[in-house]
């Protein structure tokens, strides 16, 4: 197996989870661990089930290519934990999908089948790590989220993290040579930082 170089952009210590660190993925090092977790039935609503080790390392490719999409390892005490995507709202499919405002950064949360999961407290401490780390970046002014539509425990997660839930929408499909993404019922969720 390959060994990433990469180095944390975020480092947090989480009171009763232990230190979360967020590591920009590494196509090549990652794909596996990545492919495994994506093509689980419980992370149905990812939208990557059927997809091979070689797709999901073009589509982490093609996401390390962009300026506007980030993908993370988030590591818990040095143990993969989960998959945490950010973007520019005005970048991606969502923007044909409500009003972007300037600042929107949209964010996408795949906990992997660990230990911890079932731990209470657990995907909420998560949550606040990568709030921490997103409202860190000068140009969030807020968080967008849009977890499938069916998702219901996502939904749930996000309200109880400070989530305000906005309308339902469909998320148009995406069909490139590099990526190919089905449309998507998604329920919008905005995080308003002076709210909370």
């Amino acid at each position: 197996m390959t060994t990433s170089t990469r180095r944390p952009v975020h480092t947090q210590l989480v009171e009763g989870l232990g230190t979360v660190t967020l590591t920009p993925v590494d196509p090549a090092a990652d794909a596996a661990l990545i492919h495994s977790w994506v093509t689980e039935e419980r992370a149905r609503f990812w939208g990557m089930g059927g997809a091979s080790r070689e797709l999901v390392r073009e589509i982490y490719e093609d996401v390390d290519r962009r300026t506007t999409h980030h993908a993370f390892l988030v590591r818990r005490d040095g143990e993969p934990v989960a998959l945490f995507q950010t973007y520019d709202c005005a970048e991606d499919r969502i923007g044909e999908c409500y009003e972007v405002q300037p600042g929107d950064t949209g964010v996408h949360l795949l906990v992997g089948p660990t230990r911890g999961a079932a731990e209470r407290g657990f995907s909420s401490g998560l949550i606040g790590a990568f709030l921490s780390y997103v409202l860190a970046q000068r140009t969030t002014r807020r968080v967008v989220a849009e977890p499938d539509a069916r998702n219901e425990k996502a939904i749930a997660r996000l309200v109880r993290s400070g989530f305000e839930l906005g309308p339902e929408v469909e998320l148009p499909e995406i069909d490139l040579p590099e990526v190919h993404l089905p449309a998507k019922k998604a329920r919008l969720a905005f995080f308003h930082p002076e709210a909370n």
